[in-house]
C-alpha cells in the first residue's frame, strides 16, 4: 500500500513563501498523476494543483495559478508545491494525493497524505 507523507507546513506572514513536500513510500508509475489539495475548516477539500508524473501538463486552480508551482523530484519519489505571495485565504490543511486520472476531483485520487497545516498570518 502506497503511503504519502507531507512536510513543510507552518506559519508564514502574508506575502511570504513556503514549500511543501510530499514523499511517497514506493515507486510512482509514469502514467500517474500527482496533486495537491487543501481544506479549510468547515469547507470541502478543494483542488490546488496537479501534474503528470511523466513530467507534463501542470495545472492549477484559478485561485493559485501564477503564485504556486508543482514540481517533481522523481529520483526520490517526491513532489513539491512552491507557494509564493501567500495570503490569509491560503490558510488550510494541505494534502498531497496520487491517482491515475488527470482530474480535479477528490474521488479520482487513490492515495492521500495525512495533511500539513499552512497558516498565513501576521
Amino acid at each position: 500500500q502506497m503511503q504519502l507523507r507531507e512536510s513543510g507546513g507552518g506559519l508564514v506572514e502574508p506575502g511570504g513563501s513556503l514549500t511543501l513536500r510530499c514523499s511517497a513510500s514506493g515507486r510512482i508509475l509514469s502514467s500517474w498523476i500527482v496533486a495537491w489539495f487543501r481544506q479549510c475548516p468547515g469547507k470541502e477539500r478543494e483542488f490546488v494543483a496537479m501534474r503528470r508524473w511523466a513530467g507534463h501538463s501542470p495545472y492549477y486552480s484559478d485561485t493559485v495559478k501564477d503564485r504556486f508551482s508543482i514540481s517533481l523530484e522523481k529520483s526520490i519519489n517526491t513532489w513539491l508545491l512552491q507557494m509564493n505571495n501567500l495570503s490569509p485565504d491560503d490558510t488550510a490543511v494541505y494534502y498531497c494525493a496520487a491517482g491515475s486520472n488527470y482530474d480535479q476531483k477528490v474521488s479520482d485520487y487513490k492515495y492521500w497524505g495525512q495533511g500539513t497545516q499552512v497558516t498565513v498570518s501576521s
